[in-house]
């Protein structure tokens, strides 16, 4: 698949034609927010004040990235999402609570929903095709690009927006912190791989791609594969799988330019990324990418703008112009749960 363009609301200034992370924003505890831009530019202003904050940044960034394309309606739009519209939810739970399931508004029970993204931007382009919504965890945005995979390689679709959008409200960060997910005290999101304690930082982020099954001469990178597996027993078990992958493409590590890794700051999670850096991994440089965007389920839809943007322009953030670079293999896992890899290189 090609990336035709993108579109990215992080905590980064990563929305609109800004330079590629030239300097890092850096945000103080153990939660990293999205820096909100203007909607009124992409939105109709009309509209921004029925919708809450994660369906705006949804919107936004899949707006962005359909005029950065210069598509107006695509054959498909597929979201993952692990957690949907929290706000939303919330607003209704405390509602249920504090009214005793009485005179209950249904406004914000029907945008909890998870597909509301999906089908808001639909209804905005007034796009009737395929539309579809993965809640698979922390795989949510790879059976998404998965999905994107079959409907192009099937000749159902020329050009399918995917997106991968989550975000954290202070009940869902209050409820998982409470499972020790999270650092506690004084730590900042520059710091983040220094602190070799239990726990990381939240995060959140809305981030969208159009794949496209023929190249146009003016895309961003190329997508060959993406694979998932899921629990794996040992560390051996992942970088098998990892060879196998690559075996897979006819390639192996000596053919990998840059691995972008999903350390997160917790000393268990990250075991089997230092793991994989003194066997497999040891080959090739590996950059780190949560201490911009923070954790939560669907984050490797920022490491694929993240590795789509180094493809493009030979450039890693805080380090010097490299030499082009033809292959990068994003690893990522979520509570050692959900495990994904994603193979991109230069068009």
């Amino acid at each position: 698949m090609y990336i035709r363009s993108k579109g990215n609301i992080s905590p980064q200034k990563t929305f609109g034609n800004v330079p590629f992370l030239d300097e890092v924003v850096v945000h103080e505890g153990n939660r990293l927010s999205c820096l909100t831009p203007d909607y009124k530019d992409i939105i109709d202003p009309k509209l921004i004040r029925r919708m809450s904050r994660v369906i705006k940044m949804g919107v936004a960034s899949a707006m962005a990235c359909l005029q950065d394309a210069g598509v107006t309606n695509p054959d498909a739009i597929i979201t993952g999402t692990a957690y949907g519209c929290l706000d939303d939810t919330g607003v209704f739970l405390s509602k249920m609570v504090e009214r005793g399931e009485e005179l209950l508004t249904p406004t914000s029970f029907i945008q909890s929903t998870h597909n509301t993204i999906g089908a808001q931007v639909a209804l905005l382009l007034h796009c009737n095709n395929y539309n579809n919504t993965f809640v698979s965890g922390g795989s949510s945005f790879e059976c998404s690009l998965l999905d994107a995979q079959m409907l192009l390689q099937e000749g159902e679709a020329k050009n399918v927006l995917v997106g991968g959008i989550d975000e954290i409200t202070d009940i869902s960060h209050s409820i998982l912190g409470r499972f020790g997910l999270y650092k506690q005290g004084p730590v900042s999101n520059i710091d983040l791989y220094d602190t070799h304690s239990k726990g990381t930082i939240a995060g959140e982020g809305s981030a969208f791609f159009l794949l496209t099954a023929e190249a146009s001469g003016n895309d961003v990178a190329k997508l060959d594969a993406v694979n998932t597996f899921y629990k794996p027993a040992t560390f051996a078990e992942v970088e098998n799988q990892v060879e196998s992958f690559l075996r897979a493409q006819g390639l192996s590590m000596y053919d990998i330019s840059l691995v972008i890794a999903g350390h997160n700051g917790d000393a268990q999670n990250d075991a089997v990324y230092h793991y994989l850096e003194g066997s497999l991994f040891n080959y090739c440089n590996v950059i780190r990418y949560k201490h911009l965007c923070g954790e939560y389920p669907t984050s490797s839809a920022f490491a694929l703008w993240y590795a789509a943007q180094i493809v493009k322009t030979s450039i890693i953030p805080g380090g010097a112009p490299i030499t082009p670079i033809k292959k990068i293999l994003v690893y990522n896992h979520y509570q050692n749960t959900f495990h994904s890899l994603m193979l991109l290189s230069a068009c």
